[in-house]
């Protein structure tokens, strides 16, 4: 803050500053809740949208026929390795049953035992003929198992195909979706941006600066923030020419700014002296000499050495002599700091013809 402000004025600078970002913080709120209701005018998308139903419908279903098929088999598998299971114990046990029985009528050698004999090996050949069934049985469902699961397979790679097919029209539909978003923002925001611009070029040091500034604030937060990580990426086209643009617009202002600016410094570094002091604000001119830069032209001058009192570049006159007191003081104050005599009315700086903005819009220095 400069230190010619009046105290109070630093303040009223500072809450006004404050009033800025307040009022860029409002808007960054509205701006984000708009934003971010932009996706909801395009309808979300799914793959079955770009399935062929006439197709896919039959798949599905045979799908699902192959599954409850699969899950049933599976069912009777399950019973049928029970039952192959009691089965083989039940022939074990009878084998063992028998070569006991074998071995015991070995050891006596009782002949009355055959007819025996004959009746036990008839019931383990049953037992045998059971178990045999039964393995059969498992070992058909086992195939019927599979021979179901490679035709839900080959059904399964058709609807998959078809998916992919839908997948690569999804993502297509979703790219040309993002971009038309992406056009909503840019509708959304080129505008804003360009005012912006506008006020500030034309605007900044008015009297409403305030507002300018927190729109100017608000537009910046909105391109960067809302714009700028949703640029499209195919293959950094739309973010390398809205960059082109941007950096166009923004250097052709710059240099029309620059050489207009040249233009107005010589044009005032070409009139009178007093003529010059007279289109200086005393605010601006005791801000520039607080940076220790010429008033007029801007450049830098050394006036702490205590001898310099015009600009060496411009000829302006920086110190003067007091008409009462004599005493060296400078050439922009309204009073002599030492004996409180007004200054001469042709230094005097005319508010009306001043050509910088007065002190009481308290319009901040850019």
């Amino acid at each position: 803050m400069s230190k010619s402000l009046r105290r109070s004025e630093k303040w009223f600078r500072r809450g006004l500053w404050l009033v800025a970002f307040i009022f860029a913080g409002f808007l960054i709120t509205l701006g984000g809740l708009l934003i971010n209701d932009l996706p909801r005018v395009e309808r979300v998308l799914s793959i079955d949208d770009f399935l062929d139903a006439s197709q896919a419908e039959p798949l599905r279903d045979g799908i699902r026929q192959y599954d409850l098929e699969i899950e049933a088999l599976q069912t009777r598998l399950s019973q049928a390795q029970s039952e192959l299971d009691a089965a083989r114990e039940l022939n074990r046990s009878g084998r063992e049953s028998l070569n006991n029985w074998v071995s015991t009528r070995t050891a006596t050698e009782r002949p009355d035992y055959d007819e025996e004999l004959v009746e036990r090996t008839r019931e383990l050949d049953k037992l045998t003929a059971h178990e045999n069934r039964a393995r059969k049985v498992v070992q058909e469902l086992h195939r019927d198992i599979e021979t179901q699961s490679i035709a839900r397979a080959n059904t399964d790679e058709s609807l998959r195909k078809l998916h992919d097919a839908a997948y690569v029209e999804l993502v297509r539909a979703q790219d040309r979706a993002g971009l038309r978003v992406f056009g909503y923002r840019l509708l959304l925001t080129l505008p804003l941006l360009l005012l912006a611009g506008w006020l500030f070029a034309r605007k900044r040091e008015s009297q409403w600066w305030p507002f300018v500034w927190g729109y100017i604030l608000f537009a910046l937060f909105v391109f960067f923030v809302e714009l700028v990580p949703y640029l499209p990426p195919f293959g950094g086209y739309v973010r390398a020419v809205v960059g082109v643009i941007v950096t166009v617009l923004v250097g052709r202002y710059a240099i029309v700014s620059l050489q207009r600016y040249l233009e107005r410094q010589r044009e005032i570094e070409a009139q009178p002296d007093v003529q010059r002091r007279q289109q200086l604000s005393y605010d601006v001119a005791l801000s520039r000499l607080d940076k220790s830069v010429c008033p007029s032209c801007e450049r830098t001058v050394d006036l702490k050495d205590g001898v310099t009192d015009f600009c060496p570049h411009c000829g302006i006159c920086i110190y003067d002599h007091c008409t009462v007191c004599t005493a060296r003081k400078n050439a922009f104050s309204k009073f002599c700091f030492q004996c409180g005599s007004p200054a001469p009315s042709n230094v005097e700086p005319s508010a009306a013809s001043s050509s910088e903005a007065p002190s009481s819009t308290l319009a901040p220095s850019i």
